[in-house]
């Protein structure tokens, strides 16, 4: 961190957390923006100064985020990597894969970015079932997920980092998965418990795509690695050109409603 920075009124954290967010926020005492390029916005919500706003980049991974979860659920549908792992063998494995038309999509985390994956979704002729935080029309509510989950085909986890949404997905939510069905993790790693998912993947009744992990980075010979059906990715979902050049955008436009005093955009409420 360079010097001077007790007089940073507004700070716009790198893509990857700085080591010390607690104690770079603290040494930020005119502190009156943080606008950060992601989504999610945990590690700096519970740090921040008092008199500070926190505003997240909602909108900006959109494109990136359910393209990568569309893709992801495709592909383990269609046993890509299996596919892929024969290609290198040279062997033709030819047999029948399961496939995403005719099945039911459960978005769980149902804001922007799942509001983007049912755009996309919108030419597979599947069900979507829309679950948030709160019941609205067309959208159920998270209390009603333990009846919704036994008739999905795929379940897309893409709820923020929260205390209720910590472990959420443990042993008994896996186990009232259907048989065969698919779990799309682009939330955050700790949302799922690694430990049941392993136990489960190891009995070949569920399988996988996963962005987020936890650990992360998932260290070299982690179990999760080398489970049976599923399929991993170094978190790079909204890693894309689409995202970085939505994030300048909503960049020059917060800096300029902060210069002009103007109401800022997606700002973190109690709500979120």
């Amino acid at each position: 961190m360079p010097d001077g920075l007790e007089d940073v009124e507004v700070w716009i954290p790198p893509l990857v957390v700085v080591p010390d967010v607690p104690g770079t926020l603290a040494r930020m005492r005119s502190l009156r923006l943080v606008q950060t390029v992601t989504a999610g916005v945990e590690p700096y919500r519970p740090h921040l100064p008092e008199g500070a706003v926190l505003c997240n980049a909602r909108g900006v991974h959109d494109a990136g985020t359910a393209e990568w979860a569309v893709g992801a659920m495709i592909a383990v549908l269609r046993e890509f990597p299996g596919f892929t792992d024969a290609q290198r063998r040279g062997e033709w494995t030819y047999h029948h894969t399961g496939v995403l038309a005719d099945s039911t999509v459960l978005i769980v985390g149902h804001g922007s970015i799942g509001a983007a994956v049912e755009r996309r979704l919108s030419g597979f002729e599947v069900e979507v079932v829309r679950v948030a935080r709160s019941a609205r029309e067309g959208v159920h509510a998270m209390e009603e997920l333990p009846a919704l989950l036994p008739g999905a085909d795929v379940v897309v986890l893409l709820v923020p980092a929260t205390a209720d949404t910590a472990g959420m997905v443990d042993g008994a939510f896996l186990a009232r998965m259907k048989d065969g069905a698919v779990l799309v993790n682009a939330a955050r790693g700790g949302v799922v418990d690694t430990e049941a998912l392993i136990a489960e993947l190891k009995t070949g009744r569920l399988r996988a795509a996963l962005d987020v992990t936890a650990p992360e980075p998932l260290p070299e010979g982690h179990p999760l690695w080398s489970a049976p059906g599923v399929l991993i990715t170094p978190h790079i979902a909204g890693s894309t050109p689409a995202s970085v050049r939505r994030t300048l955008r909503l960049i020059r436009e917060q800096l300029g409603r902060y210069l002009a005093g103007e109401q800022l955009i997606n700002v973190i409420s109690d709500s979120y």
